[in-house]
């Protein structure tokens, strides 16, 4: 789950990390308000979305003057802001994000995540901060600083210390990120998150470590244990078919092709994904089932996967162990039926009672395309597209 950028700035500065003052607005009087609060004449509007590559897209303005500030917040609110980072059709901004301007000397970048193939908790960093940081990490990569964290000691002081002086901070400047750094790791591991990313970090003309903005991922299956933060999620920014997939415990993804992918189990949905790019197709979603498939959930997962336009044909891929064949077979015929499937269904079953399962298939007189192997499957969904 993603937070918008003043939700984040919320978090780090509970925890003790510096960031600029500021306040969400939803509307022009709401904004007015935040800025006579702030005080000064001069202040920077955020649209605030989920989405990364707002100041290319003209999502960050900073204004002077009343009647600025109110064409900025008039100019952002009830958008829907295009960068590239979101789809062309783009993320609607209902809130702005009014802060104090701030003085830059410097621009640094900072995150901690997991890194799965070390298993390890990681800080990357560099010197070189803000907007073209992508670019940064692509053309030079020596510039990427990190440091692994041990999972039994955690982050130790002589980490952020070699990182400091690695970004060129004078000594003041290091004992600044290393308590920063410190404050970053107890938030990511306190409150289970997936991302954190403070870009840019800038050192402020009078010298000062200031998070200038931030992104945060909380990861979905430890929200249970945080419903502070799961009260912060806005629907208004997640595809509408993953909001509908979440509603009726489906694990769903949009994605860019034209086949669409019903499977049980999250490494089997992946592997069906890839058979289908293997065979010249591309896959339009990842959907995951679980492993207690009903009628009732694979009619709706029929209902979402058809739900985008792109879908011309559907590939249905379930093991039976903790549900029998037999069953799986009965909803996808009832789904078939409910929905008016009308486009190509190859349906691919493997496990307990499966030959049961693939002659119900046959038997219903539906245009149901059976295969008995993954590969064929794939092979059989890909013809089907063109």
């Amino acid at each position: 789950m993603n937070l918008h950028e003043y939700q984040a700035k919320g978090l780090l500065t509970e925890h003790g990390i510096p960031a600029p003052k500021g306040l969400p607005a939803a509307s022009v009087p709401e904004a007015r308000a935040v800025a006579d609060g702030l005080g000064g004449d001069t202040w920077v509007v955020k649209a605030q979305v989920h989405a990364g590559g707002r100041g290319k897209a003209g999502g960050v303005r900073k204004v002077t003057g009343r009647e600025a500030l109110e064409a900025a917040v008039k100019g952002l609110l009830g958008v829907r802001l295009v960068t590239h980072q979101t789809s062309a059709a783009g993320q609607p901004v209902n809130q702005v994000l009014i802060e104090t301007p701030s003085a830059i000397a410097r621009e640094l970048y900072l995150a901690c995540l997991t890194d799965r193939a070390l298993e390890r908790v990681v800080f990357i960093a560099s010197s070189a901060g803000g907007m073209d940081i992508e670019e940064i990490a692509a053309k030079s990569p020596e510039k990427i600083l990190k440091a692994v964290v041990d999972p039994i000691v955690g982050l130790q002081a002589y980490q952020c210390r070699e990182i400091g002086f690695a970004m060129g901070l004078n000594d003041k400047q290091i004992g600044e990120l290393a308590r920063l750094m410190l404050n970053v790791f107890q938030l990511y591991t306190g409150r289970d998150l997936a991302l954190l990313e403070i870009n840019p970090l800038v050192v402020t003309q009078s010298g000062e470590l200031l998070a200038l903005d931030a992104k945060i991922q909380v990861d979905d299956n430890a929200l249970y244990r945080h419903k502070d933060l799961e009260a912060l999620r806005d629907e208004t920014q997640d595809d509408i078919k993953e909001r509908k997939a979440r509603a009726h415990d489906l694990n769903y993804v949009a994605l860019d092709g034209n086949i669409g992918c019903m499977v049980n189990g999250a490494g089997l949905a992946m592997a069906t994904m890839d058979l289908i790019k293997l065979h010249g197709g591309m896959p339009a979603n990842f959907l995951d089932v679980g492993g207690g498939t009903t009628a009732e959930r694979v009619a709706e997962a029929f209902k979402i996967i058809l739900s985008d336009e792109k879908v011309k044909a559907i590939l249905v891929n379930i093991f039976g162990g903790i549900v029998r064949c037999d069953l799986i077979a009965e909803g996808i015929i009832k789904a078939v039926e409910e929905v008016h499937v009308a486009v190509p269904v190859v349906v691919r079953l493997e496990g307990t009672n499966v030959e049961k399962g693939r002659e119900m298939l046959k038997a219903s007189g539906l245009k149901i395309l059976s295969a008995e192997s993954l590969t064929e499957a794939a092979k059989l969904a890909v013809a089907a597209v063109g």
